[in-house]
């Protein structure tokens, strides 16, 4: 059984950004990347549903905000233990 490709989101771009220029049709993208073309157009549509966020100020998702507040709470601890350490240590 065939493993499924997955493609980066910075490939993925590359591609949707090409057939938006609509230089080349998508089958002519479709051979030079080795992709159907359907897969092109269904990336494409999903660039263009989400381009209304891109200039949206402060636009998280609840699970962004919270794996953010994580980060802070393991640099604090981090931090914490810096200082500690540097005290035991005399310098």
């Amino acid at each position: 059984m065939k493993k499924r490709k997955s493609y980066s989101a910075g490939f993925k771009t590359k591609v949707v950004l090409e057939a938006l220029q609509e230089r080349e049709t998508i089958q002519e993208i479709g051979r030079k990347y080795s992709l159907h073309p359907n897969q092109i157009s269904t990336w494409k549509g999903h660039f263009l549903s989400g381009a209304n966020t891109v200039f949206e100020k402060g636009v998280l998702k609840p699970d962004d905000e919270k794996e953010k507040a994580e980060l802070y709470k393991k640099v604090g601890q981090l931090q914490m233990e810096v200082d500690f350490l540097k005290k035991v240590l005399g310098k």
